[in-house]
């Protein structure tokens, strides 16, 4: 018996292929190589990547794309099954755990969809990877969150000016 219909494998599949012919108009570009060749290995053995690699994948055990493709800078060979993309999942929830009161929180989501994006501009995961990743993460970041909530941000209270 199939966990996920037929239909709605082949939705999927067609959803990673239109990701990824949108990522090959970006691919090749120097600058672009640099940003999510960089992104990518940024990701690489976090502890939520040991979650997620060490029991989520173990269930799922999809097949990451084609190798065969030529990369422009050296890239480790992931062994682990493709879904969902422990990258996408450590970068989320890092967002989501740093991003809590905090006036730069724009900043943690867009290194976050960076670094999980970056996991299918290099050809080692399907979108689809990506984007139950990315949801996983942001769940673990909520929880995490409610576990371990951060402490009220002191006041600052303006010192009153002395007479001069």
């Amino acid at each position: 018996m199939r966990a996920i219909s037929k239909p709605a494998l082949e939705q999927i599949a067609a959803f990673d292929a239109r990701v990824d012919r949108a990522f090959d108009r970006l691919r090749g570009n120097p600058a672009s190589d640099r940003l999510f060749y960089g992104a990518s290995e940024l990701g690489d053995f976090s502890l939520v990547w040991v979650l997620v690699n060490g029991l989520i994948k173990s269930l799922f055990r999809r097949t990451r794309p084609p190798w065969d493709h030529q990369r422009t800078i050296r890239l480790r060979r992931p062994r682990t099954s493709s879904f969902p993309s422990g990258h996408a999942t450590s970068a989320f929830s890092a967002a989501g755990l740093l991003a809590e009161d905090d006036v730069l929180w724009p900043l943690y989501y867009a290194i976050a969809v960076i670094v999980a994006s970056s996991r299918v501009y290099v050809r080692v995961h399907h979108a689809s990877d990506v984007v139950a990743g990315a949801a996983i993460g942001i769940a673990l970041g909520r929880i995490g969150r409610k576990l371990v909530p951060l402490p009220p941000a002191p006041h600052i209270v303006a010192e009153p000016e002395s007479p001069a």
